[in-house]
């Protein structure tokens, strides 16, 4: 039951007093981790209802102001983003509320998203099909510098490393110079059993699961749907991990192994090549992470195109890596 002397009597705010202390403006104060429901599109027609996490956050330009109405922003996240799905129009309209909300004491917002999206994907081969969760990060802020809206997600992928492969053909090379020596009759049917046996091949090269984080700006009104960019971004790598394999699928996979050896460097260009010269991608920045099976750590690439910079746009990402 609600108190009634709450009604009738002023409850104290002391945010509103002139700080206490030492008087300064702040680059940024609001609120990290919230949690709230979020509709979103992908970009295949059907709008998922997912769990989010979000940080909110204004800037405090009034020297004398103690702090910010957090209360406010989160009540203004909570109601614009229950509802239609979330994109930069609506996140733009949710970022100029909360700057209203604040008005005289802050003239910059920014808000950001992490969640989880379900993109159902076809086997290689098999008439069978799996779910892949997709980390989604969504991050908008506006400013003197205007408004910006940045997509971030990930691809992960198998990586077969070239150089292995190359030593691991050497000695099959070997193996078969023994097996059969020069000058000697080949039988085929020698031939095909010794190939089809542990014997024959008798090293494989290294391979490991890697990923490539990645950050796209689109294009002043353009439209850049989730499943569009991951599609575009797997296409180019080739071996994307997959989700319901049958023993043609994994055959298929391995095939598809062997046909796109990458260094950490082949993948990362893979990847600029397919984003560069898109009219829809303003800017990109790609990360590329090799999680080695060969040493302790990872191959590491870096690559980015257009531009993503904008000075003081947001505050720092903590607990928030692109």
């Amino acid at each position: 039951m609600k108190n009634r002397d709450s009604a009738v009597r002023p409850l104290p705010d002391v945010g509103i007093d002139a700080t206490a202390g030492a008087a300064g403006r702040l680059d940024w104060v609001g609120m990290e981790g919230i949690a709230l429901p979020v509709c979103f599109d992908a970009g295949g027609g059907e709008v998922q209802r997912v769990a989010a996490t979000v940080d909110t956050f204004v800037n405090l330009i009034h020297a004398q102001q103690r702090g910010i109405h957090m209360s406010r922003l989160y009540l203004l996240a909570d109601a614009h983003l229950g509802g239609k799905p979330v994109d930069a129009a609506s996140l733009e309209r949710l970022l100029r509320a909360f700057l209203h909300s604040h008005e005289g004491i802050a003239d910059r917002a920014c808000i950001r998203l992490r969640f989880d999206m379900l993109v159902r994907r076809a086997a290689l081969r098999s008439d069978n099909h799996g779910w892949r969760a997709y980390p989604v990060r969504l991050e908008a802020s506006l400013s003197e510098h205007g408004f910006r809206f940045e997509l971030g997600t990930d691809v992960v992928y198998s990586s077969t490393c070239p150089a292995s492969a190359a030593l691991s053909r050497q000695l099959i090379q070997h193996q078969f110079a023994e097996a059969f020596p020069p000058g000697a009759s080949l039988d085929h049917a020698g031939v095909m059993a010794w190939l089809g046996g542990e014997r024959g091949i008798v090293a494989t090269p290294h391979a490991q699961r890697s990923t490539a984080r990645l950050r796209v700006r689109p294009a002043p009104d353009a439209s850049l749907p989730l499943i569009a960019l991951l599609d575009r971004v797997e296409q180019a790598l080739g071996t994307a991990v997959q989700t319901a394999v049958k023993r043609e699928d994994e055959q298929a996979f391995a095939l598809a192994n062997g046909g796109n050896l990458m260094f950490c460097e082949d993948a990362a260009r893979r990847i600029q090549h397919a984003l560069d010269g898109d009219a829809a991608i303003a800017g990109f920045n790609v990360r590329v992470a090799h999680h080695e099976s060969l040493h302790a750590h990872d191959a590491v690439a870096y690559v980015q195109g257009g531009t993503l910079e904008d000075v003081m746009s947001s505050p720092p990402a903590a607990g928030f890596p692109w």
